[in-house]
């Protein structure tokens, strides 16, 4: 009988500490169903493309409160993306992908190499000091899916 209570105490116990770490459980924010996607541009003639497919995603998950996402650019890209020389069109996107929330993240390697300041480029932009692909290491580490289309 004294082996009963002390195997009884001891599921009771168990049944116990489940039953409190579900209920914190409940209690917490339910997780984010909303993906985080970072996207890899440094391909000059990629530009507009991979405009578009940020364009297409955000209108296909129904609009930008549905998805986070970060567009990475380095190399010979970042050139269309220069205040001076960026075409109407590409500037109207950067600009409205920035009133939607999207990372707009510019090499700190590549503007040195280019020799330009946040300021050169288009309105929305930040810099990643480390540079692009450690900022793309980053944005994985945290949980975004990595594209490069």
């Amino acid at each position: 009988m004294n082996r009963r209570n002390i195997l009884w105490s001891a599921v009771s116990a168990l049944g116990a500490a489940f039953g409190a770490s579900s209920a914190k459980a409940a209690t917490e924010a339910p997780p984010s169903n909303k993906l985080k996607v970072v996207y890899h541009l440094s391909d000059a003639e990629k530009v507009n493309f991979v405009l578009g497919n940020i364009q297409n995603h955000i209108d296909g998950v129904g609009g930008p409160d549905h998805v986070t996402i970060a567009l990475v650019i380095h190399g010979p890209a970042l050139k269309a993306f220069h205040w001076a020389q960026a075409n109407p069109d590409i500037s109207k996107r950067i600009g409205d992908f920035s009133k939607d929330g999207v990372e707009l993240a510019a090499c700190g390697n590549t503007m040195k190499a280019q020799n330009v300041t946040l300021t050169d480029l288009l309105p929305g932009f930040v810099s990643a000091e480390k540079g692009g692909v450690v900022r793309l290491a980053e944005l994985q580490s945290q949980g975004y899916l990595y594209l490069r289309p």
